[in-house]
């Protein structure tokens, strides 16, 4: 029996370095695209070296499988599809989502130059009233769908919503292939997809509940797996 003890805690020793090992951020992981296999085919997103903290915090949570079998939680026609609550893994129908994390923030990191054009993936997080400094939800994540502007519209919420001009360039691209401009600046931008937009468009527009699971779908979207992948040239 003793012998037997032994050799299970010398696993269980081995199983939990291999663990902390596993989620270890190397140079080599940071010039991967990372793969999420969704119930509703593929989708592979490229993270941005602009922003270090989030891109090795989602590295890391990749590498231990941290989203594999989570839903898409939250997703609302022509705005986003969001994900990254481990209550969803096992949620029951009807179920309320969207609080949940792995018990940590990351600290804000805003570029100008990362801004909510369709296909971008960003950090969800609580309000400015209970978070001033923007932090980050330690999982969260939302994949922008938005829609396309006219240049009235986006005059508009200039003045209205921004209080500030839009740069030309971004202007030019939420023109013609959309986003979520009146997010800038308010949340960190950190990615975007390089490919499976169709899959991204096929989860935005899946019906969601209008209950108590207010913009949940009505059937389950689910990450099957994650992984990371060789990085492919645009």
């Amino acid at each position: 029996m003793k012998k037997v003890f032994i050799l299970l805690s010398s696993l269980l020793i081995a199983t939990l370095c291999v663990s902390q090992k596993d989620s270890t951020v190397k140079k080599k992981d940071r010039r991967r695209d990372v793969l999420i296999q969704t119930t509703m085919g593929d989708i592979v997103i490229r993270l941005s070296d602009s922003t270090p903290l989030h891109r090795d915090n989602f590295l890391k949570l990749f590498k231990v499988g941290y989203y594999d079998s989570l839903l898409f939680h939250r997703v609302i026609k022509d705005f986003m599809v969001q994900a990254g609550d481990p209550n969803s893994k096992r949620a029951a129908p009807g179920q309320p989502l969207g609080n949940g994390g792995p018990g940590y923030t990351v600290p804000a990191e805003i570029r100008v130059t990362l801004f909510h054009k369709k296909g971008v993936i960003a950090a969800a997080r609580t309000g400015d009233n209970v978070n001033p400094t923007k932090a980050s939800s330690g999982s969260q994540f939302y994949i922008v769908k938005g829609k396309t502007f006219t240049d009235p519209g986006l005059d508009s919420l200039e003045t209205m919503r921004l209080n500030r001009k839009i740069p030309v360039a971004q202007r030019e691209v939420y023109k013609t292939i959309g986003g979520t401009p009146h997010l800038d600046q308010a949340y960190t931008v950190y990615g975007e997809v390089v490919s499976g937009l169709d899959v991204v468009d096929k989860i935005a527009a899946v019906p969601t509940s209008s209950a108590q699971d207010r913009d949940r779908p009505l059937q389950d979207v689910r990450i099957i797996k994650t992984k990371l992948v060789k990085r492919k040239k645009k």
